[in-house]
């Protein structure tokens, strides 16, 4: 180790001992050390017995990315290879989020409340190519990825734990059924689901329901997946997927839903969206939206760098609105908000039981992708549950109409979504 290394790692070790006693172990060079474990060239950032974590330098390009922490910094060390970090994934968000936290405070400050400063909204011109990219980028690793961890019918969005006892299969279900429900979904009724997946909630709302279904998607894989299920379970006559861009649907629709979806949107383009689905909406129609959320009132994107980290190697070009921001568009669309449910304890579950699963599936993920992705994935779903856990983001359900409409026939309670 050279004189230079331990100049630069030193005072900043100390300092982080000083301000957050964090319970890692820093070690610098290409063998990894043991859990516990110290040597010449470790040093420890906090007071204790056994280090929780332990993060092993592999390259001096890490060096720069953790004396000035964020979580962007820090995602970009790890996915690159740049740095190993041993530890429970849950013991590796803390530190993370701990660093950023005192990378942020030494540099920026402290807002009011105890949050850290965020960054300024970014907005991007969302084209049907360049959400078809966008899209491809996140979804078109392979069928085969995603079932490794996933529930059985690969429903990529917040489950709903009715009773908080449900496996993910089960609460998958219900979180489907829910909004099938909340819908008034009817036999014979035609249902256009935007942002189809790989098919479970058409196939559902057919099989089920008895609907007539349009599901459409910009994923490759998806559309090929799910049309062979359909195919198989011999549902073709009632659902029908195609790879299309929501701008290019044509015709009417008695019911329309919308989940894990208008992400991709884009703020700018959110009044737009929702004229869209005023137009395709009949006129006794509704529709549910169902998506994630900024919790700052401005559209910012989430603290400590971690929204920056998901636009560059997760979600390109993603926009998350503040659920007031998503009201107004959906008034710009006219379209009225007959119901609105907050679902941000589900979606902290949800993706705690993808974590576990990702975690528990990690020798079939490796031959399936190279390690780098596997990184990105693997911070990616632990820091998904730590952002709903810490109302960094949330979710929500609304269920709107065509506005100005009289309100006959309109349920009187809630009664109907639960029976």
């Amino acid at each position: 180790m050279s004189m230079t290394m331990d100049s630069v790692l030193k005072p900043w070790a100390e300092r982080l001992r000083q301000r957050s006693n964090l319970p890692v172990l820093v070690h610098w060079g290409q063998a990894s050390v043991a859990l516990g474990a110290q040597d010449s060239s470790s040093w420890r950032l906090g007071d204790f017995e056994k280090p929780k974590v332990v993060i092993t330098i592999q390259s001096p390009r890490a060096l720069p990315l953790l004396i000035s922490p964020s979580l962007e910094s820090l995602g970009e060390a790890y996915v690159e290879g740049w740095i190993d970090v041993q530890g429970r994934i849950e013991d590796i968000l803390e530190v993370a989020h701990r660093m950023a936290e005192s990378g942020m405070g030494l540099w920026q400050g402290v807002c009011t409340g105890g949050k850290y400063m965020r960054q300024m909204v970014r907005q991007f011109t969302h084209t049907p190519q360049s959400d078809r990219e966008a899209i491809a980028h996140h979804y078109d690793v392979s069928n085969a990825f995603y079932q490794a961890w996933l529930d059985p019918a690969m429903v990529y969005s917040c489950a709903y734990f009715e009773r908080g006892d449900e496996t993910l299969e089960q609460a998958q279900i219900k979180k489907i059924d829910h909004i099938l429900t909340k819908l008034q979904l009817r036999p014979g009724q035609h249902l256009l689901d935007i942002g189809c997946g790989w098919g479970a909630l058409v196939m559902r709302a057919a099989s089920k329901f008895g609907a007539r279904c349009v599901g459409i998607t910009l994923s490759k894989a998806q559309f090929e997946l799910s049309t062979e299920r359909v195919k198989k379970a011999g549902l073709q006559h009632l659902v029908d997927i195609r790879l299309q861009d929501y701008r290019e649907v044509t015709g009417q629709f008695d019911r329309i839903s919308s989940v894990g979806m208008f992400e991709h949107v884009g703020l700018l383009h959110l009044p737009e969206y929702f004229q869209i689905i005023h137009r395709l909406l009949t006129d006794e129609g509704w529709v549910l939206n169902h998506g994630i959320t900024s919790t700052d009132g401005r559209n910012g994107e989430t603290p400590l760098g971690g929204g920056r980290f998901i636009d560059r190697y997760v979600f390109p070009q993603g926009e998350l609105p503040h659920l007031s921001t998503v009201l107004h568009a959906m008034h710009q669309g006219q379209l009225e908000a007959v119901d609105i449910e907050g679902l941000r304890p589900h979606y902290a579950r949800t993706t705690r039981m993808w974590s576990q699963n990702f975690e528990a599936a990690e020798h079939r993920l490796r031959q399936l992708v190279d390690d780098k992705r596997w990184r990105i994935w693997r911070v990616y779903l632990a820091g998904c549950q730590w952002a709903f856990e810490h109302d960094d983001i949330s979710i929500y359900q609304v269920l709107c109409r065509k506005a100005g409409l009289s309100t006959m026939g309109q349920p009187w309670s809630r009664g109907w979504m639960y029976q």
